[in-house]
């Protein structure tokens, strides 16, 4: 009788069979099957992958068909220009900015949303939070009132800007509006 405590374990993965003198295949019970599987697959994965391309160029083709990119234009041709017909008019001068975007506040005045680096506001001295109540002579109520009174302002040129902090001061602040080109 053999004794059972001296003879090794098999370690995991391991089959008994390979200790008995290699009757019959390996099974590797978690292992994928390795031949075969290569030839199926590759075709397959090709022929997938043309599918995906052949329905992208056509998906493609069929959005820009109904967005009118890459087509001939439809356009009408400009009118022929008449012997009195008067020359249009220039384009709009470039106006003044701040560099800032601002919302309604609140209460009456600008809130400072969004300070442009590098800009106007940004060199005055404004940041996000800030409540802009007058610029020059003119009172802000609202973003629009900002926006007018910046556009009535000239471009290169100083102007008082009167400010509420975030933190409930009020400050003066030098702002010289830029040029939008």
């Amino acid at each position: 009788m053999e004794q059972t405590v001296l003879r090794p374990k098999p370690m995991p993965g391991q089959n008994r069979r390979e200790e008995e003198g290699g009757r019959g295949p390996v099974r590797r019970p978690h292992a994928a099957p390795r031949r075969g599987r290569r030839p199926r697959t590759l075709p397959l994965g090709l022929g997938a992958a043309t599918a995906l391309l052949l329905c992208g160029m056509a998906l493609g083709i069929a959005a820009a068909a109904l967005t009118g990119i890459g087509g001939p234009s439809r356009q009408a041709p400009p009118p022929a220009p008449a012997a009195h017909a008067t020359p249009t008019a220039a384009p709009a001068p470039p106006g003044a900015t701040l560099g800032v975007e601002v919302a309604d506040g609140e209460k009456a005045g600008a809130l400072v949303v969004a300070v442009h680096v590098p800009g106007p506001g940004y060199t005055a001295g404004l940041v996000r939070g800030d409540l802009v109540l007058q610029l020059g002579a003119a009172r802000v109520d609202t973003a629009a009132g900002l926006a007018r009174a910046v556009s009535r302002s000239r471009p290169g040129r100083a102007v008082l800007l009167t400010v509420r902090h975030a933190s409930g001061a009020y400050q003066q602040l030098t702002v010289t509006p830029g040029l939008v080109t």
